[in-house]
């Protein structure tokens, strides 16, 4: 991974695999910052991995995204803030991907939400006509629709670890009941929302995933990015092939077909990023965000 960008004005606090986080220069807790700053790269991470070469335009692309999401769900408390106006300027280089956000305490929980059966949900429904131990009808195949969406949480495993599904009752172990309750009925109540606007475009939301947080005042707010290509699966209505996706499928389906998730992973080929980069960005067109 490269060294994050210097921002003048701000200093670079920490990095996800796909995410860089500033403070104002001078600000030295990051908890007591009236605003970070989230920058998104154009790196691209599929099983817990970062990988190489990056998708171009990516990070403006995702960030786009997620503000589109951010304005339709409005009436769900999410963490971006106005630039505070005696604040540090933004650079131009980094201004179309990145937000303006406020801290928060994170909950470690990743808020999966699955619409249709595909992916881990899959492979495991094959075994245990389940997921994560929700009971579901049998007879079903991949792709399906599910009856109903179900609430399959995940713990968020420290950077360099792999997130792990848990029931709901072990986020309740987790955050406590009245938190875990909260959650599960914020992801449910946001994924209805947003996959009935997709629909409206022809586009299918199969599953996403969430980040909660709470800000000072108490209130639980949606975090990081939110239905992105890179957190949700999006097919295409109207192609009615459920392999057709706008998001990083098709780097998975790479990976998978020449790679044992032993060691370093390979490097994309140029044609993969190509496509990758095309189909992230009909998307946008397709939804017009």
């Amino acid at each position: 991974m490269t060294a994050p960008q210097e921002l003048p004005g701000w200093r670079h606090v920490s990095s996800g695999k796909v995410r860089e986080l500033y403070v104002p220069a001078g600000v030295d807790d990051v908890a007591r910052a009236a605003e970070l700053l989230l920058v998104a790269s154009d790196r691209v991470s599929a099983y817990d991995f970062a990988l190489e070469p990056p998708i171009p335009g990516k990070g403006e692309l995702l960030t786009r995204l997620s503000r589109f999401w951010f304005d339709r769900i409005a009436d769900v408390p999410n963490h971006l803030v106005a630039p505070d106006a005696g604040g540090p300027p933004v650079p131009e280089s980094v201004a179309a991907r990145s937000m303006h956000v406020l801290p928060l305490a994170m909950f470690p929980v990743e808020c999966v939400v699955r619409g249709y059966l595909v992916g881990s949900g899959w492979a495991e429904y094959r075994e245990t006509q389940s997921v994560c131990g929700v009971p579901l009808p049998a007879g079903l195949s991949e792709g399906d629709r599910l009856p109903e969406p179900i609430y399959t949480p995940a713990y968020k495993a420290p950077q360099g670890e792999h997130d792990e599904n848990i029931s709901f009752e072990q986020t309740v172990e987790l955050v406590g009941r009245e938190d875990a309750e909260a959650l599960r009925e914020l992801s449910l109540r946001v994924y209805g929302e947003a996959a009935a606007i997709a629909l409206e475009h022809d586009v299918v939301i199969a599953d996403t995933k969430f980040e909660f947080g709470r800000d000072t005042a108490g209130t639980i707010r949606i975090a990081d990015e939110v239905l992105t290509s890179d957190s949700s699966r999006y097919w295409d209505a109207r192609s009615g092939n459920r392999t057709d996706s706008f998001d990083k499928q098709i780097v998975r389906d790479w990976l998978s077909a020449n790679w044992d998730r032993q060691g370093t992973p390979p490097v994309l080929p140029q044609e993969i990023v190509d496509r990758t980069a095309a189909r992230y960005a009909e998307l946008i067109e397709r939804l017009g965000a």
